[in-house]
């Protein structure tokens, strides 16, 4: 089975298994059933994964979730370049293209070569996309590919974020601290979480 196909089996997974119950069930979000090719569509052009409702309200959503080897970080992670794709077009990430308003993002109670025994997420954070992206337009969150591995806040009101390379040279990505978040710009950057902060 190729790694793609892993990791969607996973994701589609713990969505279905855990985050309907446990993430979205508790503040009533209802998941919005998408035809096939129109949710593959948005998912490459838009990065939405997921559209969910509450009462008039419709929501748009990335999910990303981890196994429990990355429990001890306290960072989100956003996909930025591809540059070794042979395909000019795919070298910008989702950085460049989400549109989601909201950001899943949760670490299971079990390994990713196990996930069916998983039943509970260790943490996991609603965070609000919309706002972080007004930080970064802002530049009071900025990208440095300065060698660092972790967030840092800088001038008292700054989130510096590092670019980091996955192993196998597939692409890159930058994390944020979702606590520096919140101590920066308050409770409203993050919807719901569980123990991120």
């Amino acid at each position: 089975m190729s790694k793609y196909k892993i990791d969607r089996s996973f994701s589609d997974y713990v969505h279905q298994n855990l985050a309907v119950p446990l993430i979205y069930k508790p503040i009533d979000w209802k998941e919005i059933q998408l035809k096939q090719d129109y949710a593959k569509y948005i998912d490459m052009v838009d990065g939405i994964d997921y559209i969910f409702k509450n009462g008039n309200q419709i929501m748009t959503v990335q999910e990303r979730f981890r196994e429990k080897k990355y429990q001890n970080y306290t960072d989100f992670t956003i996909r930025y370049r591809r540059d070794l794709n042979q395909i000019k077009d795919r070298h910008k990430s989702e950085y460049y293209k989400m549109k989601a308003h909201y950001f899943t993002y949760g670490i299971i109670d079990s390994s990713k070569s196990d996930f069916k025994s998983a039943k509970d997420f260790i943490k996991y954070a609603i965070i609000d996309l919309k706002r972080v992206y007004e930080k970064l337009d802002e530049k009071n969150i900025f990208i440095l590919d300065d060698g660092k591995k972790v967030c840092e806040i800088v001038d008292g009101n700054r989130i510096k974020c590092p670019v980091k390379y996955n192993s196998d040279g597939s692409s890159s990505f930058f994390p944020i601290d979702i606590a520096f978040l919140v101590k920066l710009w308050g409770e409203r950057m993050v919807i719901a979480e569980k123990g991120f902060l």
